[in-house]
């Protein structure tokens, strides 16, 4: 497979992958500014030549927008392959080239997001322990920080006391979100009107950079939604979905 370094001089021109095509589109817009904001951060996207979702992006750790503590690491923000891309070792061939360049980076090895029962947006952990990752922190919801140490005698990852314990202090729905994601350029505007139209108390709470984003009262920052101070779920929702949540 043939791939491309998504950069500050291409980024205009390339498709990024997990959203859908047309750069117009407020999804693809906000990623891409979120996107060109990471590349003097270290932030690194390749991505397949063609068209689909077969993408690596990761970033020092220091500069991750999630709540940990893992200097010297470098973050896998996402590493996805779906469709007819599957099967084919193209997850592999992502993983391998990020750990070439952290090794040349001299990073002390690689950190990521996953969960002991599937979640959406997460990576397989079945898939991560198969390529040597391990379990270094787990959040009480299940998400767990997996890593891959480059020396046996790095210290650990671990999530930060905020996020280990998944708690806000809000009545109502309180959705903590950030532009990494493209589709919540999207679905966040929706559930806003969907919640003001039936009367549902719901606050939406954009992160805007990576030190709100690094002490946030979750692990997962993409999107975390939380009721009544619990936290629910990290998936996307539609007007649908989260008014059958919410019992209307």
């Amino acid at each position: 497979m043939e791939y491309i370094r998504v950069t500050k001089d291409n980024i205009e021109e390339e498709h990024i992958c997990c959203a859908i095509s047309n750069n117009k589109d407020i999804q693809v817009s906000s990623k891409k500014v979120w996107l060109a904001d990471r590349f003097d951060e270290g932030l690194v996207f390749l991505k397949s030549a063609k068209r689909g979702k077969c993408f690596i992006e990761y970033i020092p750790a220091e500069n991750a927008w999630i709540p940990i503590s893992a200097d010297g690491y470098m973050y896998i923000d996402c590493l996805w392959v779906s469709g007819s891309f599957k099967g084919h070792g193209y997850s592999t061939e992502l993983l391998n080239a990020c750990i070439k360049d952290s090794k040349t980076k001299d990073r002390n090895g690689l950190c990521i997001l996953s969960s002991a029962k599937k979640k959406p947006f997460l990576s397989d952990s079945k898939f991560l322990k198969y390529k040597g990752f391990e379990v270094c922190d787990e959040a009480d919801n299940g998400i767990q920080l997996m890593y891959l140490p480059f020396d046996a005698k790095v210290e650990k990852p671990m999530f930060k006391e905020c996020a280990r314990h998944p708690h806000v202090d809000d009545k109502g729905y309180v959705l903590y979100y950030t532009s990494q994601c493209p589709f919540n350029a999207k679905y966040v505007p929706v559930l806003e009107k969907t919640a003001k139209e039936n009367n549902i108390p719901f606050k939406a709470i954009h992160i805007e950079n990576k030190e709100i984003a690094q002490s946030a009262p979750t692990p997962v920052t993409t999107y975390a939604l939380f009721y009544d101070g619990e936290y629910i779920t990290n998936e996307q929702l539609n007007d649908k979905k989260f008014l059958k949540m919410t019992g209307r």
